[in-house]
């Protein structure tokens, strides 16, 4: 007989969600009852737990096995009928998203801080997909912050700790846990979608590859999908075993903290095909021998390529991007007559655009991309569908970045992070700019001048819900764009990211250094924002 017992608590400052739930550092997670009510905020926030199916499970990081033993035991508490939990507690967001439809659950939690750090004294997340196996929309979210104001008890069962290292059934009082093999369903979803056979085929022909699962959890999905099923070389895979704190590196797939994987592939011992993943999964980097590709030529590449895998056979329907992404897929979509969004940023507002079946394949500017076939980001999709799409070309990266350029130009892009900036030097320089957002059209700025600016604000095609100041857009005379807005995925001050685009003919040079060719446009943006006067600035933490 399980004993249920109801905890008294008080409130916590600050437990309000962000573009991907709520992320704070581990030792705030911690604290006595703050996890655990903010479980039963999203309890209440989705009408409570009685009779429902969830999936449950994390990257691995730091805090993530305690974590899952206690939302396992609040959800028995709340009435939960059956849990579905990665073994180990090990599930990528993408297959955390897979699962929830293939198994038409009542939504998924999803324990990860992403790209960000892990340990003890690092980030932790938790995060609530719906039962379409997306991020949770902002009326959900808004919602549980609500009901995170006013919980004034949760409850819990009094049982012991279920057992998460081998699959099987286990149960906590009337509610069915059953651990699960966190690869095999993923597994069989990506060979619905590609060309399995011509990617072995790829393979046994001699084609490298490194793919960096950076210590987190695409690490048993990389390795049982490239080096099990399509016989990529043992060690093809880096870093496969998951960490609780990623062996102290930062799981964020980019130059920077990829940087062993990007000078590998810049190397005269270069593999032909270099990628790496992150924390959870979602995101991801594609580099060739020779050759960085940024997130938003990925996308562009993809969309103008897809149709060479089978899944995509039939054409796509659209294609979104967040308003940071470069344009790049924009003239994509206009050559192959498909419609193109440009929505905030956040996966979540992807969601309406894919079930109402207006897109197909949707990007963003921070390393994810990803289909209809979930309702997130999917970093390992990404690297599966650049090989077939390799497969069925026959030709290297750069070649097939060369041929895209020549057809469609080019969209120089590059993004500055400003972290850890103190958040009222950070909010002065937004409120300052937008105060001045009218007056700076017509005028110029280091020999750029300035044709139109504006706060970005989006309204859903789908169901008309409006999301307003979701970064503020200046856009320059000859093709230029620079973005800003604070992102909300940090756990210390405020992170200002600048985004920098200069687009180029298909006549022109497309072999001008990144930086230098956006040059222009920094130096105007920088001096409109007055950058190092108020946040003591004007180089980044990171430029990817």
């Amino acid at each position: 007989m399980t004993n249920f017992l109801n905890v008294a608590c008080k409130p916590f400052e600050g437990q309000k969600p962000g573009t991907s739930g709520l992320r704070k550092k581990t030792r705030v997670f911690m604290q006595a009852d703050y996890l655990e009510r903010f479980v039963q905020a999203i309890f209440n926030a989705i009408g409570g737990g009685s009779g429902k199916t969830f999936v449950l499970g994390g990257d691995g990081r730091f805090f993530n096995a305690t974590a899952i033993q206690k939302i396992l035991k609040m959800a028995a508490a709340n009435g939960v009928s059956r849990v579905l939990v990665g073994q180990d507690g090990l599930l990528s967001t993408p297959a955390v998203s897979h699962l929830i439809r293939l198994n038409e659950t009542d939504g998924g939690f999803i324990l990860s801080a992403s790209h960000n750090p892990g340990g003890i004294d690092q980030d932790f997340g938790l995060k609530f997909n719906t039962p379409n196996g997306g991020p949770a929309p902002e009326g959900i979210t808004a919602e549980m912050y609500d009901q995170t104001l006013t919980i004034s008890s949760y409850p819990i069962a009094d049982a012991p700790d279920i057992d998460l290292s081998k699959v099987g059934e286990h149960a906590i009082g009337d509610m069915q846990v059953d651990v699960i093999d966190p690869v095999s369903a993923y597994s069989d979803l990506m060979e619905t979608l590609f060309d399995f056979g011509k990617i072995r085929a790829l393979f046994a022909s001699g084609f490298s590859l490194r793919f960096d699962a950076m210590h987190a959890v695409t690490g048993p999905y990389a390795r049982a999908i490239l080096q099990v099923c399509l016989g990529a070389p043992e060690g093809s895979v880096l870093n496969a075993i998951p960490s609780e704190d990623f062996c102290g590196g930062h799981p964020d797939p980019n130059p920077v903290w990829a940087k062993p994987l990007v000078d590998l592939m810049m190397s005269g011992n270069a593999p032909e095909f270099g990628a790496a993943s992150d924390g959870d999964g979602d995101r991801n980097m594609i580099v060739g021998r020779g050759i960085y590709v940024t997130p938003s030529d990925s996308l562009a590449v993809l969309v103008a390529n897809a149709h060479l895998a089978p899944g995509y056979k039939a054409g796509l329907a659209g294609v979104a991007r967040s308003m940071p992404t470069s344009r790049a897929c924009d003239r994509v979509a206009e050559k192959l007559g498909i419609e193109a969004f440009e929505t905030p940023t956040g996966w979540k507002f992807f969601g309406n655009l894919l079930d109402a079946g207006r897109v197909t394949i949707c990007g963003e500017e921070s390393a994810g991309t990803g289909s209809s076939h979930v309702r997130e980001k999917d970093g390992l999709w990404a690297v599966l569908l650049w090989l077939n799409i390799i497969a069925e070309r026959g030709q290297s990266v750069a070649e097939i970045m060369t041929d895209h350029w020549q057809e469609f130009g080019r969209n120089y892009y590059s993004r500055h992070d400003y972290e850890a900036v103190p958040v009222e030097a950070a909010n002065q320089l937004m409120r300052e700019l937008e105060t001045n957002l009218p007056g700076l059209v017509g005028e110029s700025f280091f020999g750029m001048q300035v044709v139109a600016s504006e706060t970005f604000r989006y309204v859903d095609p789908v169901d008309q819900s409006v999301s307003e100041n979701q970064g503020i857009i200046v856009h320059f005379k000859g093709q230029g764009r620079a973005v800003l807005r604070l992102s909300g995925t940090g756990t210390e001050g405020a992170t200002l990211r600048i985004y920098l685009e200069q687009y180029v003919d298909r006549d022109a040079d497309h072999s001008v250094e990144t930086q230098a060719a956006l040059q222009a446009v920094k130096s105007a943006i920088h001096e409109i924002t007055r950058i190092q006067a108020l946040i003591g600035r004007d180089e980044p933490d990171v430029m990817t």
